[in-house]
């Protein structure tokens, strides 16, 4: 596999490590992957929840552990560790400060257009890249032509997320299998839109497609499109060293094809998770009475919402499935085992070399 180059930013395997809220993907995943050769990814989203301090001081709360898991992450790799962090978040800002503070390699803006996101970095900083997570081409031009204006920069690189993702979506419910909405339709249109900013302004923007992306031949069938990497979650839950708890590993491995649904998130997007009994009371009508303790996500109507979906992803993360779930992607239903991630790394450049052994034939 050819590496993968962010402005410079080199990774020798161009996998990203997608980022996995509320404790799931913390330093310990993040390090490893980038001791394998990828991009490792601390995603910010309520990783303060086992504070003690998380339900009176709640920003703070995260913050803080940002910057601990930041520079654990560091002293464990010298490989490239980023963030992911969500713009609709309450503390989106602080975060951003926070990881271009700490050095981190490159932050990943999505849930929401980073519009503003260059104006955080000092002037002359050239360290850390900046990347957006779209669902679009139209996305990215936007972006692009509002950090030119504003700020004189475009973006070093975007991830393409499509709907077959885990977690929140970018999309309609109604559109998440629509085959125009499908991954393999909307990177020509991201690479068509970021090829017309390469030449306006003489800057490559990578494109990273994400979203149901498993195998090392699913790898070599968008970088022959021209991707220049991808970005994957979902298989690094099912390792040893991922962050979240047995139970939810376990979850992974046991889901069936049948199990992975579509929920109403409280924060008004559509969500792709493994059905258990906690999704079916909140499907049921069955509200689970909650005070919010947070408003960690600008968008999510507490007032009205029959859980509080914060808690209710700390819960799975730590093993109380009775009261939570688990977020996944569209193909968590094969994982079927518990693996290093160095092991998954290789058996995903395997499978890419078969791929592309079969091309030439």
């Amino acid at each position: 596999m050819q590496e993968l180059n962010i402005g410079g930013l080199r990774a020798r395997v161009p996998v990203i490590q997608g980022g996995m809220a509320v404790g799931i993907s913390r330093s310990r995943l993040a390090a490893a992957v980038a001791n394998a050769g990828g991009i490792g990814v601390i995603a910010t989203a309520g990783a303060g929840y086992l504070q003690d301090d998380v339900y009176s001081n709640y920003i703070e709360a995260n913050n803080r552990i940002i910057v601990e898991e930041i520079r654990k992450a560091k002293s464990l790799s010298k490989g490239v560790i980023g963030v992911n962090i969500m713009v609709a978040l309450s503390n989106y800002a602080s975060l951003v400060k926070i990881a271009i503070e700490e050095g981190i390699d490159v932050i990943f803006a999505g849930a929401g257009l980073p519009l503003n996101l260059p104006s955080f970095l000092p002037e002359g900083n050239t360290r850390t890249k900046l990347v957006p997570i779209v669902s679009s081409g139209k996305a990215l031009t936007i972006i692009a032509r509002r950090w030119m204006n504003k700020y004189h920069c475009i973006p070093d690189a975007v991830v393409v997320e499509g709907p077959l993702a885990g977690g929140h979506l970018g999309f309609r419910k109604d559109n998440l299998l629509n085959e125009e909405y499908s991954l393999e339709n909307l990177v020509p249109d991201v690479l068509s839109h970021a090829k017309t900013l390469e030449d306006q302004y003489g800057k490559p923007v990578p494109v990273i497609p994400a979203g149901g992306i498993y195998t090392g031949a699913d790898i070599f069938k968008f970088m022959k499109m021209g991707a220049s990497g991808v970005q994957m979650a979902t298989r690094f839950v099912a390792t040893h060293e991922c962050d979240a708890s047995d139970e939810m590993k376990s979850a992974y491995i046991k889901a069936k094809k049948e199990d992975i649904i579509i929920i109403e998130s409280p924060v008004g997007m559509p969500g792709r998770a493994i059905r258990n009994q906690f999704l079916d009371d909140v499907a049921s009508g069955h509200k689970k009475p909650f005070k919010c303790p947070f408003h960690c996500i600008i968008t999510c109507n507490f007032k009205t919402a029959p859980y509080c979906i914060a808690k209710a992803l700390c819960n799975a993360t730590e093993g109380n499935l009775s009261e939570g779930f688990a977020f996944a992607g569209q193909n968590v239903w094969r994982v079927d085992k518990i693996v290093h991630v160095s092991d998954l790394i290789r058996s995903l450049e395997n499978e890419y070399n078969e791929a592309e052994k079969i091309s030439w034939h």
